[in-house]
């Protein structure tokens, strides 16, 4: 694999850095006093940088408001430390934080993790995302003697009989969320028409990662999501406008849902608002089944 950063200006070199620096301090906090033999012997061994940053074509748009996340993929030594709760969640905050308060990172990072044994699984059933990963990521850490396993391949009718079952399964699952959501909007129940309507988003995105790569992360977060899609067909970005504070506004609320939506007494959305989300919903939706419809014919 590459390691060269060449391609990347000086800054973004910098902010890679303290982005892996940060997942290496908060994962060593993370086994800290714990016991169990795996655990106190747990290791990162690879951190890999992927997607638009390692190819060299991301995009930063200030006046359209788009701009390319970094994304990282994670390999530890044992599938246990993969757990996004149990040892993740402390960095995954910390990396925000870096973005969204004191600004030492200037775009969102985003990560995924998975055990060494996981991920040769799926290069040597020749899983497209990890193998695409193999092939144009970066190696920005690797602990020596862990070498990933030869990509196999994956037969075309195989890929598609995959992806067409997940179209079949997520997209009709997405849309009875965004009916759902309707309902209770029309009923009045603005918060829980809020929670739908994550659910609707996060799942059409799902629906897209799965038919495009075969593979989506185990994630709820919807801005995480929409920057893989995004990143995949330019096309999805046309479904969340980022150039007004209303409609900033409006995602975030959204983004927020998922909890706040169903436990947090303090959350409040407006009827508008909620009109607003259902109008930008119904887009994604559009675009989800066009892109998925050209692949699964294609």
């Amino acid at each position: 694999m590459r390691t060269d950063l060449d391609h990347l200006p000086e800054r973004k070199r910098r902010e890679l850095e303290r982005a892996v620096r940060i997942l290496f301090e908060e994962f060593d906090d993370a086994l800290a006093g714990r016991n169990a033999p795996h655990r106190k012997a747990g290791r990162i061994l690879k951190v890999i940088l992927y997607g638009s940053h390692a190819r060299g074509d991301w995009v930063e748009d200030p006046v359209g408001g788009y701009v390319s996340d970094y994304d990282l993929l994670v390999v530890v030594n044992h599938e246990e430390l993969a757990d996004p709760i149990e040892y993740w969640a402390k960095a995954d905050d910390h990396l925000m934080r870096e973005v969204t308060l004191t600004r030492a990172i200037g775009v969102p990072v985003n990560f995924i993790v998975h055990s060494l044994a996981d991920v040769n699984g799926q290069l040597r059933k020749g899983r497209p995302f990890f193998v695409d990963i193999v092939r144009d990521g970066i190696l920005l850490y690797e602990a020596p003697d862990h070498p990933f396993d030869r990509p196999g391949k994956l037969a075309p009718e195989e890929a598609r009989a995959e992806a067409r079952a997940s179209y079949d399964e997520w997209f009709p699952s997405a849309t009875e969320f965004l009916e759902l959501g309707l309902i209770a909007r029309r009923e009045g129940m603005e918060n829980k028409a809020a929670f739908l309507f994550h659910q609707a988003a996060e799942q059409y995105y799902h629906c897209v990662l799965l038919v495009l790569t075969l593979y989506s992360p185990k994630s709820h977060k919807l801005n995480f999501l929409r920057s893989r899609c995004e990143a995949l067909d330019d096309r999805l970005i046309a479904a969340w406008p980022r150039d007004t504070k209303v409609a900033q506004r409006c995602f975030e609320l959204l983004r927020q849902a998922y909890v706040n939506a169903r436990y947090s007494p303090h959350y409040k959305i407006t009827p508008e608002e909620l009109a607003f989300l259902s109008e930008r919903i119904a887009v994604l939706q559009g675009l989800v089944e066009t892109i998925c419809k050209e692949r699964l014919d294609g």
